[in-house]
């Protein structure tokens, strides 16, 4: 973060995405904050975990991600840190209680998100959505 009264951006900053198995919505969310904030140019990077990872990034997610335009990005899904957690700019939530990870830190939660094994357009529509949401948060605090 910034110190107060200074103008520099930080070197880099990160958002945490957290989904349960750490394969499917917070993969989703992190390839599109990657993509969109290069785009925008913002220095802001997405980090993907999940609290019980799966083995593997369900080829559905891996199919739906590169007929966008995009790759998944991580070879497996994994176990999300507190260390990743509190280095974090931002940390979102899908559906996960990270209290006992993040202890006084402040967790979005999207809990709201479609499951993408009912749809992977629903989903990924919505996850997108919010991640513009939070580009032009994030934009605006930082122009």
């Amino acid at each position: 973060m910034t110190r107060k009264g200074s103008n520099e951006m930080p070197a880099s900053r990160t958002v945490v995405f957290v989904c349960l198995h750490g394969a499917a919505k917070s993969v989703i969310a992190g390839a599109y904050l990657n993509r969109l904030a290069g785009e925008r140019g913002l220095d802001l990077r997405a980090s993907a975990a999940g609290m019980e990872p799966e083995p593997d990034i369900p080829l559905p997610v891996r199919r739906g991600l590169l007929a966008d335009g995009l790759d998944a990005g991580l070879d497996r899904p994994r176990r999300v840190t507190r260390d990743e957690l509190t280095a974090a700019w931002r940390v979102v939530s899908f559906g996960c209680d990270l209290s006992h990870l993040a202890l006084g830190l402040g967790v979005e939660r999207w809990d709201d998100v479609p499951l993408v094994s009912d749809g992977f357009a629903a989903a990924r529509d919505a996850i997108a959505a919010r991640v513009r949401q939070l580009l032009d948060e994030c934009g605006r605090r930082h122009s």
